[in-house]
């Protein structure tokens, strides 16, 4: 996928949903897969014409595993000239160490999460962008369908009334081939996940799935995501300028399986 391709998906997600405001700060999460990088460069890249001027700060939470070199991530933003933190923790120890966790995606989720907010707001940013594209919304649905009982997947944005934060998540309506094609295409500086946990998640079932049923009936992603669209599900925009609200709690337990 072309640069200039993944800018107009962008600012069809931001303009859609009205994701970025004149003078925010926006902390982007950079977890060092090719989906969080992707977003870097397409925040990147849209700040320089968007009608809305607005700043980016690069954010990544160390779990604290041996072997997570950010180096190349750092060059990279010293590169785009993107301010960046490492905010150190030891999360890693306490999931696999203390806590022994026999499933520790939630309490991961929710701990990393309360971290790189808590760094936004530290550095005066009033929103924090997730790099999710479609599949996730698509699996996160699934899995919601699935284990849950509920036709559900996380807002585009979202307002946390505890902490003065918006999410938002503008690589909506990218597909993750194409971001695959853009890590290739631009040899982004991809950190391979050391958590013992990676690819051995329900997750990663419901990726399969999806694949399975992507092959023998296809366009069955697009028909789910249209679905989800204009599926009218709570926590939605119900129309592109109101911003959904909701506890922090609530959202933590948005994505409970990674």
């Amino acid at each position: 996928m072309k640069l200039q391709r993944l800018l107009s998906l962008t600012r069809q997600a931001v303009d859609t949903y009205k994701l970025i405001d004149s003078g925010d700060k926006i902390a982007v999460g950079i977890s060092g897969g090719k989906d969080s990088l992707a977003l870097l460069y397409a925040l990147h890249g849209l700040k320089r014409f968007y009608p809305n001027p607005f700043q980016i700060h690069a954010i990544t939470v160390d779990l604290g595993f041996e072997g997570f070199d950010l180096t190349k991530i750092k060059a990279l933003c010293e590169k785009l000239s993107v301010p960046y933190t490492i905010v150190s923790t030891d999360i890693g120890n306490i999931l696999f160490q203390i806590r022994q966790e026999s499933n520790p995606c939630s309490l991961c989720a929710k701990l990393r999460k309360g971290a790189l907010n808590q760094a936004a707001i530290d550095l005066g940013c009033n929103k924090v962008a997730y790099g999710h594209h479609k599949n996730d919304i698509v699996e996160t649905m699934m899995l919601s369908l699935i284990y849950e009982g509920r036709f559900y997947s996380f807002s585009p944005r979202t307002y946390l009334d505890r902490t003065g934060l918006t999410l938002i998540r503008p690589l909506l309506y990218v597909d993750e081939a194409d971001l695959i094609g853009f890590s290739n295409k631009f040899q982004l500086p991809v950190c391979k996940n050391p958590c013992p946990a990676d690819g051995n998640t329900k997750r990663e079932v419901m990726k399969k799935l999806m694949k399975d049923l992507e092959s023998s009936n296809p366009g069955t992603k697009d028909h789910m995501f249209n679905a989800i669209l204009n599926g009218r599900i709570p926590g939605w925009p119900a129309i592109p300028d109101v911003s959904p609200r909701a506890s922090d709690d609530d959202i933590l337990k948005e994505e409970p399986i990674l």
